[in-house]
């Protein structure tokens, strides 16, 4: 029996203004005057005050991640040059925000010291060599994005992570005072990628006593929160975070399922962002997740979120193909929902009529 012996992140510093510790963690980690680059979401490019407190020293750097899409190779491969050509080298990468943001940090830390595109850098264990130092900071609580050893990347063939034990950020700073102004409708999508990955982990052939412990604190942080809360407060987005934190530890030893490999065909063709994608995907699978489908519905009639329907009306065989071939390339993901005889069961024709539904 071979047991996996991953990578968890170095580093946590957790609870309301930790953020500005940020400055004195960063001290010992910069390398003579080369500089510190804070890619920050653009929610917070007009935030003046919010900027303000990001430690610049130097010629340290603030790129502001454009979040329209999610990641794309691409759009990696353009910053590292963009960087390397600027300054040669820098001492760390520091991702304030949501998902996109973190998976952005992530990869270009790893691609400022891998050659190639990271496109040749989706799937598992391809990275060989340490990135530069990176710090995780989530002002949107739900991926996951601050612990899994994943970036999420859309490439030229397929949407698919760059998988290995040197994707974890070196530190993470969880301070929920950051997600306190999440538009509600965003916190609802983001949190229930953590429901339904915990969903995914807890009835998926991989579970185990480890994720088992963190995936079932996970998912009743969100019970508790969407269906016993009848307001929001701090104390929600208190547990919202470390809901999102236990959860990306869940599915650190285990893997999601169903919805997550029949969204990255969504996000892949259609460009479904990934927490709605979900959402969509998860609303139609009583026959995988029966009780987990319930309690979602429950979660949405209660906050009165509106769920789109009918996104692959008027798609063509090709389209479809495409979503299929994406999605079915996600082995782990349903070797983990259905089993090792998982082929049989998920054929093309099968999952083209789940797509038909969504």
């Amino acid at each position: 029996m071979k047991f996996r012996n991953f990578k968890m992140v170095d580093y946590v510093v957790y609870g309301n203004g930790s953020f500005d510790q940020l400055d004195e963690i960063l001290a010992p980690k910069r390398n003579g005057d080369a500089p510190m680059i804070f890619f920050v979401d653009e929610y917070f490019q007009d935030k003046k005050e919010f900027l303000s407190r990001v430690p610049l020293r130097g010629k340290d750097k603030i790129v502001i991640i454009d979040v329209t899409d999610e990641p794309k190779t691409k759009t990696v491969d353009k910053i590292r040059d963009e960087l390397q050509a600027e300054f040669g080298q820098v001492s760390g990468i520091i991702g304030i925000g949501g998902g996109s943001v973190l998976d952005m940090a992530k990869a270009v830390s790893l691609m400022m010291t891998n050659p190639g595109s990271s496109a040749d850098y989706q799937g598992w264990d391809l990275v060989k060599v340490a990135g530069v130092y990176k710090v995780g900071i989530p002002t949107i609580s739900g991926t996951g994005a601050e612990v899994s050893r994943t970036c999420v990347l859309t490439g030229p063939t397929r949407k698919l992570g760059m998988n290995s034990d040197f994707t974890p950020f070196d530190q993470i700073v969880l301070d929920p005072s950051l997600t306190s102004t999440v538009e509600p409708n965003q916190r609802f999508y983001t949190a229930m990628d953590c429901f339904i990955h915990c969903v995914e982990s807890l009835e998926g052939t991989y579970l185990n006593a480890f994720s088992k412990s963190y995936g079932e604190k996970a998912q009743e942080l969100c019970e508790e929160i969407f269906l016993e809360k009848d307001q929001w407060d701090a104390d929600a987005d208190e547990k919202l975070m470390m809901a999102s934190y236990a959860g990306g530890m869940s599915i650190a030893y285990s893997q999601v399922g169903v919805a997550h490999a029949v969204s990255y065909g969504l996000a892949y063709l259609l460009g479904t962002k990934h927490g709605i994608g979900n959402c969509i995907v998860f609303d139609k699978l009583e026959e995988f997740y029966p009780e987990g489908v319930e309690k979602f519905k429950l979660m949405v009639k209660k906050h009165n979120i509106i769920i789109p329907q009918g996104i692959c009306k008027g798609l063509t065989d090709e389209q479809f193909d495409i979503m299929i071939n994406v999605s079915l390339g996600m082995a782990p993901l349903w070797e983990n929902a259905l089993g090792k005889d998982w082929k049989t069961i998920m054929t093309p024709e099968r999952l083209r009529k789940l797509y038909e539904r969504l």
